[in-house]
C-alpha cells in the first residue's frame, strides 16, 4: 500500500446512504502554512474550505434582499458550515435552523472537526437537526414560517445527489416550498451550473426571480468555473 502524503490527515471516514463520506485536512504543498478541509464522497471531491465565496454569497445576497429584522433562516445542508455561518454575520438574523441529512456530518460539528464548528456550536441562534430538507419543504407549512430559506445541497437542479430531491426543483415542489416562506420571504438555491428549466419553474411560482453568477478561479489547479445562485421572492 502506498504511503499517505504527510500533509494529509483523514479526520473522519464513514459509509453513508449516499456513499463513502470522508473529511480530511491537508496543508497545501504549494502554499506552506495554508491548511484546508475537504469532503469527498466515494473518492470524488464534494466541497472544500479553500474556495467558499459562492456559498457565502448565497446567504449574504438573500439577506441583503430581505429588508426585515428578527429574521428566521432555514438552511438546507450543513457541509463545512460556510452557508450557515454567513447568516450569523448579520445582526438582523435571530434564528438559524440547519437541516442536515447525514448524521455523520452533524457528528463532525459536535466533535469540532472543521474550523467553523465552534462558531456554529456555540452561537445560541443556531440549531442543527438531522432531517431531509426537501421532505420538510414538501410537507405542511410550519406554524412560524421562515423569512429566508437557503438550499446548498445538490450540485445543480439537474444533477441532484439523490433522485428523491428532484421534485423540489419542479413547479409543484417550489409551490410547496413557498408555503414555508413568510409573505416577503426569500428563497436562495446554490448551483454549480445554469438551469433554464429551474428558472422557468421559479418564474411560474414566484413574482420576483433573480439569477446571479459568480466566477471562481481555482488557482491550485488553474481552472476557472462559474457557480449560479438562484433567488426568488413573492
Amino acid at each position: 500500500m502506498p504511503s499517505r502524503p504527510s500533509n494529509l490527515k483523514i479526520l473522519a471516514w464513514e459509509e453513508s446512504p449516499l456513499g463513502v463520506l470522508c473529511l480530511r485536512r491537508r496543508e497545501l504543498i504549494s502554499r506552506p502554512g495554508t491548511v484546508i478541509h475537504e469532503v469527498t464522497l466515494d473518492g470524488e471531491h464534494l466541497m472544500s474550505s479553500y474556495l467558499t465565496d459562492s456559498e457565502r454569497a448565497l446567504t449574504s445576497v438573500a439577506l441583503e434582499w430581505h429588508t426585515g429584522r428578527d429574521l428566521d433562516v432555514l438552511v438546507g445542508g450543513l457541509g463545512l458550515g460556510f452557508t450557515a455561518a454567513e447568516a450569523l454575520e448579520s445582526d438582523r438574523v435571530a434564528r438559524v435552523e440547519v437541516v442536515e441529512f447525514l448524521p455523520t456530518v452533524i457528528s463532525w460539528l459536535h466533535d469540532r472537526l472543521f474550523p467553523l464548528a465552534e462558531t456554529l456550536a456555540t452561537d445560541e441562534r443556531v440549531s442543527v437537526v438531522e432531517g431531509d430538507v426537501y421532505a420538510r419543504l414538501a410537507g405542511p407549512a410550519p406554524e412560524r414560517r421562515h423569512d429566508v430559506i437557503i438550499i446548498d445541497v445538490d450540485h445543480d437542479p439537474d444533477g441532484s445527489l439523490d433522485y428523491a430531491n428532484a421534485g423540489f426543483y419542479t413547479e409543484a415542489g417550489l409551490r410547496s416550498a413557498r408555503e414555508h416562506l413568510s409573505a416577503d420571504g426569500i428563497l436562495g438555491v446554490w448551483s454549480s451550473a445554469e438551469s433554464p428549466p429551474f428558472v422557468d419553474a421559479l418564474r411560474k411560482v414566484f413574482s420576483d426571480v433573480r439569477v446571479e453568477t459568480l466566477d471562481v478561479v481555482n488557482d491550485l489547479v488553474d481552472v476557472a468555473y462559474t457557480n449560479t445562485l438562484f433567488f426568488a421572492r413573492g
